[in-house]
């Protein structure tokens, strides 16, 4: 099955890189364009491109402040992105918390096989020890 086009919807925008790092300098604050560019360090471009692409799919608004193109980030689309990554989420929280439990319990048996052998050296070493 062939892939949808960048502009189909926001999982397929959001699929590269550069967008989603777009997404996360307009996450907090509107920014113009030149500012954009100049934190994220892409060409003029190649941000206008993907400032498209995003808008076009809904991912970020757009208002004319004057001469200067204002961004900023529509919570409203990027709401089902979220929700599909938190079944991620929940899926490694859960894969964490087993992987804690293991390893818990692999302590505890290291402890034990320790405590254990050092019991018995010193046994041995134990002066009082007649071999019984």
């Amino acid at each position: 099955m062939p892939r949808a086009s960048t502009t189909s919807d926001a999982f397929n925008a959001v699929a590269e890189p550069r967008r989603r790092e777009i997404l996360n300098y307009l996450a907090l604050q509107e920014r113009p364009v030149g500012d954009i560019v100049e934190s994220l360090g892409l060409g003029q471009p190649s941000v206008s491109k993907h400032l498209r692409v995003l808008r076009e799919v809904g991912l970020v608004h757009v208002r004319r402040d004057g001469r200067q193109m204002l961004y900023r980030t529509n919570a409203g689309a990027i709401r089902p992105l979220h929700e599909w990554t938190g079944t991620f989420e929940r899926f490694w929280r859960h894969q964490l918390h087993r992987i804690k439990e293991r390893a818990e319990e692999k302590m505890k048996t290291v402890r034990s096989d320790f405590n254990v052998r050092n019991f018995n050296s010193r046994r041995k070493d134990d002066p009082h020890n007649n071999g019984h």
